[in-house]
């Protein structure tokens, strides 16, 4: 079984292309995260805290797959929840292999600033360049209205072509998923990289890294050895939105992964 979780400002449809190819492999799970599709959009910002989405997680592993590991396939602000999941000692043994693209976990994200901090000081400017978005959706009041207004859509969607990429189709998204996601970003990311904790884990992961991508750079996705030692490296052609991007590619990933390290015949 793939449960594939979603990231920001997408909902579950991000991943019907990519489900459609895998459908013949796994049983495959999508769901919306809350905020976002047909999900609750709860008001407190404390509702959308890494805990509380790992709540989510496990609710959805309970419901679909109680007794058995499952595969995990996530993107961007779903990569970010998707590392709490399997570093987390509440779902040790639940997951079997992760596939991560375009979203580092904040933990590590944290000893990563710190490290190039002393060190690196080029790829720490690099990143927080390529993060500018981060410090703006932090902002009151002014991104909700960039995403009401239809001027926000015009800013990132250029970004994406920039890459390559493809924008979202008219209606795949809602100005809820984009107005009640911004929360992911205020309640988690400041007080993850401000006190970074350890985690760990020994699940297989695979790390996809668009070379193209607009907002995480390929060091603070991929140089993580020291957290996840069962780790491979993917740097591919592409934007942020591989998923929407290349959806074939991203499957053909997801099955020699799970092939090569979760023991899958596939």
């Amino acid at each position: 079984m793939l449960i594939c979780v979603h990231g920001y400002p997408d909902n579950a449809r991000l991943w019907e292309p990519v489900a459609t190819r895998l459908a013949d492999h796994f049983r495959v799970i999508t769901y919306d995260v809350r905020g976002a599709g047909n999900s609750d959009h709860p008001r407190p910002r404390s509702a959308y805290r890494l805990e509380r989405l790992e709540e989510d997680f496990r609710a959805v592993l309970d419901e679909v797959s109680p007794d058995r590991p499952v595969q995990v396939l996530a993107h961007d602000w779903g990569s970010i929840q998707a590392w709490h999941f399997v570093t987390s000692d509440r779902l040790r043994g639940r997951i079997a292999s992760y596939v991560s693209i375009s979203g580092p976990s904040l933990d590590h994200a944290g000893h990563f600033l710190r490290t190039r901090a002393r060190r690196r000081p080029d790829e720490l400017i690099r990143q927080l360049l390529h993060s500018w978005y981060v410090f703006y959706f932090h902002l009151p009041r002014i991104p909700e209205r960039g995403w009401r207004k239809g001027w926000a859509h015009r800013v990132f969607g250029r970004l994406e072509r920039v890459a390559g990429g493809i924008e979202s189709a008219p209606g795949e998204r809602s100005v809820a998923d984009y107005v009640n996601g911004l929360e992911l970003y205020r309640a988690n990311v400041l007080p993850r990289l401000l006190s970074p904790r350890v985690r760990r884990t020994d699940v297989p992961v695979l790390a996809v890294s668009p070379d193209g991508d607009a907002f995480v750079t390929m060091p603070l996705q991929t140089d993580i050895a020291r957290w996840a030692p069962n780790l491979s490296v993917q740097v591919v052609r592409g934007g942020h939105w591989l998923p929407r991007n290349d959806p074939g590619l991203v499957a053909r990933l997801t099955l020699e992964h799970t092939r090569r390290v979760a023991g899958w015949r596939v």
